[in-house]
């Protein structure tokens, strides 16, 4: 056989060889390379689709809890406005109370100054009748009997034109 041959065979040998090589890249490639990366992508998308999911829950617990402090704040400004109402109210309160303390301490002291000046005045009026009766006897004492005949006299005099 000549050299021809068996460089054909050499070349269909090794064009065969090639398919074969080929073949079994491809038949591998397509059995076991592509179940596995599509495997793998397909783990991923779902790790992915749960990551958005975690992301858009976690969003929503973040509105919620914005929400939530809203509120908060909202009470937060309700309490203090009661709380500023309700001193207000108290401070109100206390100033009437201690207004309408001073007041009846006011008449108190008042009722009291008036008794005094009646305990006073009762005082000085007797110590003024007690000094007039004093300074009566003792003129009636430096008088003789015309002049107490005269006084007694006149007295009935008045007296009888005031009767009449």
């Amino acid at each position: 056989m000549n050299t021809a041959f068996y460089e054909d065979v050499a070349f269909w040998s090794q064009l065969a060889g090639s398919f074969a090589f080929i073949a079994c890249v491809v038949y591998g490639w397509l059995r076991f390379i592509t179940p596995a990366v599509v495997a793998q992508r397909d783990r991923k998308n779902a790790e992915l689709f749960e990551a958005e999911k975690r992301r858009d829950r976690l969003r929503a617990e973040i509105e919620l809890a914005r929400q939530e402090v809203a509120v908060a704040e909202a009470e937060v400004d309700g309490i203090r406005g009661r709380a500023e109402r309700d001193v207000e109210r108290l401070r109100e309160t206390i100033l009437a109370e201690a207004e309408a303390e001073a007041e009846r301490l006011v008449r108190n002291a008042e009722g009291e100054l008036e008794r005094g000046r009646m305990a006073a005045r009762d005082l000085v009026r007797d110590e003024l009748l007690n000094k007039a009766v004093e300074i009566a006897i003792a003129r009636a004492k430096a008088l003789d009997a015309g002049a107490d005949h005269k006084l007694i006299e006149s007295a009935v005099g008045s007296l009888e034109r005031g009767a009449a």
